[in-house]
């Protein structure tokens, strides 16, 4: 405002000067520049409107070729390329593919159509919901497509998990017809909950597929009764990967029977009495294990690492007599 009212200001005068001379004559008159015209207010442009469904964006995206198949195999594709609006949960092929061995090739039998109908139908909420929406919902609930089935909803340290442990890792991917937020895990309606969590801590590792080793050195150190048990226990589990990355022989060395007692003792370094959810873990310094000694506990940028340097990877797989959690080393009790 202040320029375009200096801007007149300074034509008014050149106008006035203009009329002045004409009473005085000038030698030769000069010839005025022209003034450059205000520009005139535009309208902003606004954005193209997105033109691609969720099911086009999804097959589009590349990270989501297991939950497209799911999708089709299931025969929801028209559904949720219909008008909508709906906000759709996206499991990432990672999340699927952490799921327990043999889980998802089930899923896709004919006959377990229902079934898979039922879990996909979990992730979506009727509506259009962007992330500042959700970020509102913290404590509460929201229905979602499948018939009584509900999704929890927290919000900590700047994320929002639905059920505890299932975390918003992208948002506000925009559709046609509604909204995709990305997930890290699959989200299994209350019933498919519960029959997971109907195992006991050493069915659900034998079941998982991820902890051949733990589950090998659990038999080998005669602990498969103990974690059986009423419990209830808090079991933080190494994956294949984990045992894997020990120095070479470390292993094979405390597989012997000979070192029974050293694997015994490093195994229920892993266990805490009892049912520490992840909720827990993060307001916590330490843990006393079940070996009674402590494992130290720290959060850091939202990630929580026991010894300061193993990191719990995967939280809150519930069972009958516990909670397991995936740590992404092999934890060693202190001499």
């Amino acid at each position: 405002m202040k320029k375009r009212f200096a801007f007149m200001f300074v034509l008014f005068t050149i106008v006035l000067a203009a009329c002045g001379s004409a009473t005085t004559p000038a030698a030769e008159p000069t010839s005025m520049p022209e003034p450059t015209a205000m520009p005139q207010p535009t309208t902003v442009p606004t954005e193209e409107p997105v033109s691609k469904n969720i099911v086009d964006i999804a097959a589009e995206d590349g990270r989501f070729t297991t939950l497209v198949a799911a999708v089709q195999a299931a025969g929801l594709a028209e559904t949720l390329s219909g008008e909508g609006p709906f906000t759709v949960f996206a499991p990432t092929d990672e999340a699927f593919a952490a799921l327990p061995e043999g889980a998802l090739d089930s899923l896709l039998l004919p006959e377990n159509k229902q079934q898979l109908t039922d879990i996909l139908l979990y992730h979506v909420v009727p509506g259009k919901v962007m992330a500042a929406d959700v970020a509102t919902l913290d404590g509460k609930k929201a229905d979602t497509a499948l018939k009584g089935g509900q999704i929890s909803i927290k919000t900590d340290m700047g994320s929002v998990y639905l059920n505890e442990n299932v975390k918003v890792v992208i948002t506000d991917i925009e559709a046609s017809n509604g909204v995709i937020h990305v997930i890290d895990s699959v989200l299994l309606p209350p019933s498919e909950a519960n029959a997971a969590a109907a195992m006991d801590i050493v069915d659900t590792a034998i079941k998982d597929g991820r902890f051949t080793t733990l589950v090998a050195a659990v038999q080998a150190a005669d602990l498969v009764d103990t974690l059986k048990g009423d419990g209830p226990f808090t079991v933080f589990a190494p994956t294949d990967e984990a045992f894997a990355a020990l120095p070479e022989g470390t292993l094979d060395n405390l597989l012997l029977p000979e070192n029974k007692q050293q694997l015994t003792d490093i195994l229920l370094y892993h266990v805490v009495p009892g049912k520490v959810m992840a909720s827990d873990v993060v307001d916590l310094t330490s843990a006393t294990t079940a070996l009674g000694k402590d494992a130290a506990i720290k959060v850091e940028d939202g990630k929580v690492f026991l010894n300061d340097n193993t990191q719990v990877v995967i939280t809150d797989i519930e069972t009958s007599n516990g909670v397991i959690h995936v740590i992404d080393s092999v934890l060693l009790p202190p001499q």
